[in-house]
């Protein structure tokens, strides 16, 4: 208990230090309340924090989506966010939709693409966004690896300060967590290896450091959603690089739309499979990521081998 109140103290200091008072919430209940804003990262922060006391984590976008672009906040959303002392976010832009509840918030903020080199951002195809970098990086497992190292450290800072390297209990499980990603990332780069450079064209712009990670050209990517189908133009266009380069499939999001993808495999064949950005699911723990990435690995394998 003595430890618990300590954290708890080492918390309110370091809020009171940036400039904002320490949630009420921390001090009546003594639990650190960490809010992740995407399931992804929920995922890496839940693995990080396996069986630690006394902290709890919740997901605030907590339903299928595919595209965060139009995501708007809800009041349950505002109120979690108003409620946490810890906020884990993606950064890179992905969750531009809450700049102006980040700023009335007084928790502290974990950004994961800190450190990372970011990608330049893809064309978004009958859509009217302007962001430089491509935030999907959480689709390369070394990413991936990379996040989680941040969000222990960060953790460990908001309970601890200055003396956070000393309590391990973070990084320990961000070690775990990476040491069984690693044995995964291996074996999909093993798996993808025959079918090194083949070229993909998906109907999500999120698969550019999935195409880096395991040396696959990304040579189209749509991001469609409803009621903003791709034009005539672009459908001919995709047509057309099918035909050039013999691909045999096309992939969709699986929370996205495929009324182009099934347009198009109508005018040429081609076979229309799914892959997952792995923005909604269950369980906690690197394990649903490890899950998820083997069936994209899977389905890759499939369809282009």
């Amino acid at each position: 208990m003595k430890k618990l109140l300590a954290a708890a103290c080492m918390l309110g200091l370091l809020l009171t230090a940036c400039g904002a008072p320490a949630a009420t919430e921390t001090e009546d209940d003594g639990t650190l309340h960490v809010l992740a804003t995407t399931y992804p990262v929920y995922l890496f922060t839940t693995a990080v924090t396996e069986g630690v006391e006394n902290v709890e984590v919740s997901l605030l976008v907590n339903q299928p989506v595919s595209c965060l672009h139009d995501y708007t906040l809800t009041v349950t959303d505002m109120k979690a966010i108003e409620g946490a002392d810890v906020i884990v976010m993606n950064g890179a832009g992905l969750e531009d939709f809450m700049d102006d509840a980040l700023a009335a918030s007084e928790g502290a903020v974990i950004d994961c693409s800190e450190g990372i080199e970011l990608l330049p951002a893809m064309g978004h195809e009958g859509h009217d966004h302007d962001t430089e970098y491509d935030p999907h990086i959480w689709m390369d497992p070394a990413c991936a690896q990379d996040m989680m190292a941040v969000i222990a450290q960060g953790l460990g800072e908001a309970l601890y300060g200055d003396d956070w390297a000393s309590h391990g209990e973070f990084h320990t499980n961000q070690l775990v967590a990476k040491d069984v990603l690693e044995q995964a990332r291996q074996r999909w780069a093993e798996q993808l290896a025959p079918l090194a450079g083949a070229e993909l064209i998906t109907f999500h712009d999120g698969f550019q450091y999935f195409s880096r990670a395991f040396d696959l050209t990304l040579l189209k990517a749509i991001e469609e959603e409803e009621g903003a189908e791709a034009s005539a133009a672009e459908i001919q266009e995709i047509a057309g690089l099918i035909g050039e380069y013999d691909i045999p499939a096309i992939f969709t999001e699986v929370n996205g739309s495929d009324a182009t993808a099934n347009a198009i495999a109508r005018e040429t064949g081609v076979a229309v499979e799914q892959l997952d950005m792995i923005m909604s699911g269950g369980g906690t723990g690197i394990q649903p990521y490890i899950d998820a990435m083997q069936g994209n690995i899977d389905t890759i394998v499939e369809a282009l081998g």
